[in-house]
């Protein structure tokens, strides 16, 4: 896709986790960048996202919309885009249960008219960021291992997946998809759990862990599934499905000592059932995408989750 020039990419979603740390590595190499968020109070409190907003307005070659990609213009904000990724979308397994509707409208339905946009305007690439959930319970395996979502979330992410695929069929949209496996790092959604954990260490709370801790995740640490995008925007082979994972997994105990042994903090945990649509074992298998782009994660989950609890250390001393 790189040509030695700076490339113009539209950044769905990019005042969030993943999303923000995606438009500073894009700015850093020389990208122009158009971001749009609307700051969507539903998935987590909009004042995390608007701070990051903030940072990221005062970066040069950095462009932004605040808005909602279920009722902008989008025509307009696609022309004169070469890439797209759509980071945007609603997020979190449990709330998919109790409120299907704002999944099925960020998810799908922005998704298409997102879609019907480029497609129009015939972006170079369109960059689909999907999930480990759309193969279920135990996402273990490479990109032709069968999905089975277990949870509404990972079922519009596999509806958006074939959206993609389908436009591309259809309408010649040079789409991919990233199926990431459960990002982790600084500035992580509030609402997931290693950032709920090292919260409560530093809060003297106890750690809720539903299950018997047993779990296992190839969690991606934020820098290597980063890298891992840009890889894809510049190398992937149109029309594929790629798998962004961790260099190995790691048991939810394990991981929990590591943040309480970094933040020497003796962890207090309180177990509870197992909850409907929680994965059980997750091992992305990233031959593929090794492959067709040189993807390699570098920061073992050791280190990766040092680096979040010093983060969190660090953001407590200075509230």
């Amino acid at each position: 896709m790189r040509d030695g020039s700076g490339v113009r990419v539209l950044v769905t979603g990019a005042a969030g986790f993943i999303g923000s740390h995606l438009t500073e590595r894009l700015l850093d190499r020389g990208d122009a960048v158009l971001g749009i968020d609307c700051l969507l109070e539903d998935s987590y409190p909009a004042e995390v996202k608007a701070g990051v907003w903030a940072d990221l307005r005062g970066r040069e070659g950095f462009e932004a919309v605040q808005g909602d990609l279920r009722t902008i213009d989008l025509r307009d904000l696609v022309t004169g885009v070469d890439v797209v990724v759509n980071e945007a979308g609603m997020t979190g397994l449990m709330r998919s249960w109790e409120d299907f509707r704002i999944y099925q409208e960020c998810n799908v339905v922005a998704l298409e008219r997102l879609l019907c946009a480029a497609s129009a305007v015939k972006v170079g690439r369109f960059v689909q960021i999907s999930t480990s959930s759309v193969y279920g319970e135990n996402a273990v395996g490479d990109e032709r291992t069968a999905t089975n979502p277990v949870s509404p979330y990972g079922a519009t992410k596999l509806a958006a997946e074939n959206l993609v695929h389908g436009y591309a069929a259809k309408f010649g949209l040079p789409g991919i998809v990233l199926r990431y496996f459960s990002v982790y790092g600084p500035r992580q959604r509030p609402d997931m759990g290693y950032h709920k954990f090292c919260e409560a260490l530093l809060d003297g709370s106890p750690l809720v862990v539903y299950g018997d801790g047993g779990q296992t995740r190839s969690n991606t640490f934020v820098s290597d599934c980063v890298e891992g995008t840009l890889q894809a925007i510049d190398g992937a082979t149109v029309g594929e499905t790629y798998n962004i994972a961790g260099t190995h997994s790691i048991t939810l105990t394990d991981a929990i000592a590591v943040l309480a042994e970094e933040l020497d903090v003796p962890p207090a945990i309180e177990y509870r059932p197992r909850r409907r649509g929680d994965q059980l074992h997750t091992a992305g298998d990233t031959r593929k995408a090794a492959s067709h782009f040189g993807y390699a994660p570098k920061v073992g989950p050791t280190e990766g989750l040092r680096f979040q609890a010093r983060w969190h250390r660090a953001r407590s001393a200075n509230a």
